[in-house]
């Protein structure tokens, strides 16, 4: 539907797949993620918590099995960069000059705020 569940903000030099991590006690279902977020940590930790990640296999990996309708969602992963996108262009909360921390703060939630006020999200 296009919604926000939770975000989290790190520094730009911190791994994304230790973020996931932190955020394991909120997921639920089937995450789906690039070719970045394989390791193996992260799958047996998804285990544990009775959720599947689900990933395309690497090249040098053996291919995984998926059922049909994980592999048509596996594809439709580009809603998560349409969302993205929209966060970065329409609502401007990519800025590298702040001169504040109460700025960056103030512009990223107004920018976050303004995308959930859209009346039209992209959709699968």
């Amino acid at each position: 539907m296009g919604e926000l569940l939770d975000i989290k903000l790190t520094a730009g030099n911190v791994d994304d797949r230790k973020a996931l991590k932190e955020m394991d006690t909120l997921l639920f279902g089937k995450p789906f993620g690039d070719k970045g977020y394989i390791a193996q940590w992260l799958t047996e930790f998804c285990k544990e918590g009775d959720v599947e990640f689900i990933t395309k296999a690497r090249r040098n990996m053996k291919p995984r099995e998926h059922t049909p309708f994980d592999a048509a969602l596996l594809k439709k992963r580009s809603l998560v960069e349409t969302v993205i996108d929209e966060l970065k262009n329409l609502c401007q909360i990519e800025h590298t000059r702040h001169r504040s921390p109460t700025n960056f703060a103030v512009n990223l939630m107004g920018g976050i705020v303004a995308y959930c006020l859209f009346p039209n999200k992209p959709t699968l």
